[in-house]
């Protein structure tokens, strides 16, 4: 079951990569987002590489998780700052609760399952995993 969590998250990791490198105007519009000086399409191509590559790695792993605990561990991480970065700009006024709250929920949910699943694994300790 948690192979099916790893793969759903992935996909979403690379929907999300190629959306942010081949059109970031259209997804930014689309999520409602101001819009941005096409300049800044430079490091949100950066930013898509990273989801690209996660999205795949996190796919790789799913059948074989135990073995790459860390990956599912700095995914945990990687949401736990995305949930950060959501509620400091909301809450600054900066960015409205209606752009934030879904990927805040999508990073509560995430971040939790990830954490849990990883915590676990640690304390099963290395012969039980």
């Amino acid at each position: 079951m948690f192979s099916v969590f790893l793969r759903v998250v992935g996909v979403v990791q690379l929907v999300l990569g190629l959306a942010y490198l081949f059109m970031p105007g259209v997804l930014l519009q689309q999520m409602g987002h101001s819009s941005v000086s096409p300049d800044v399409y430079y490091p949100l191509g950066m930013l898509a590489a990273r989801f690209i590559a996660y999205g795949l790695g996190l796919w790789i792993i799913s059948r074989h998780a135990r073995e790459h605990a860390l990956w599912v561990a700095l995914m945990g991480l990687i949401q736990l700052i995305d949930l950060g970065v959501g509620v400091f700009y909301s809450l600054s006024g900066v960015l409205p609760w209606r752009l934030s709250a879904f990927p805040m929920f999508n990073a509560v949910w995430i971040g939790a399952i990830c954490s849990i699943w990883y915590l676990l694994q640690r304390r099963a300790g290395p012969g039980q995993r």
